[in-house]
């Protein structure tokens, strides 16, 4: 008699009820909503404290870029200035990479939409038919330009 009761007093635990895979994967889908909390969370820190932050461009660089190409579409668009290029133009530039003027623009679409989810900001906008980077852009690129020629006029 006791061996049975102590084997009903256990029970069967939940990966041996509905199986060890789905199970797992219950444990994984919890995992990662938590995991998208947190992020949720982080974000609305960043967008609430967005006026006392300071970003620098390897920051801005690693948020929106994925490869070489992104960060040369970028310091291109940079050099532009204010009058931006068309896609054209730029995929003549990356031509040793065989970027296409549609590529282009897809591409600095899916930089826009990676740092507006993190940061709520846009790196990239469009004047008309021409690629140019956003006000936000040109502030974190133009003050490590700054700070490069301070650093070289003061070691004169």
């Amino acid at each position: 008699m006791e061996s049975v009761e102590k084997g009903r007093s256990k029970g069967r635990s939940q990966s041996e009820k509905i199986g060890r895979n789905k199970y797992n994967q219950q444990l994984l889908k919890r995992a990662l909503g938590e995991i998208e909390e947190v992020k949720l969370m982080q974000r609305t820190i960043l967008a609430g404290l967005k006026g006392m932050f300071h970003f620098e461009k390897p920051m801005i660089q690693r948020i929106a870029c994925v490869d070489e190409v992104d960060i040369l579409i970028l310091e291109h668009l940079y050099e532009s200035g204010n009058a931006g290029l068309l896609p054209k133009d730029l995929a003549e530039k990356l031509s040793q990479f065989r970027v296409k003027r549609h590529q282009v623009s897809r591409r600095i679409l899916r930089m826009n939409k990676r740092l507006e989810k993190e940061l709520g900001e846009r790196i990239v906008e469009r004047h008309g038919w021409h690629w140019a980077l956003t006000s936000f852009a040109f502030e974190t690129w133009g003050e490590g330009e700054e700070d490069r020629k301070d650093a070289f006029e003061n070691s004169i």
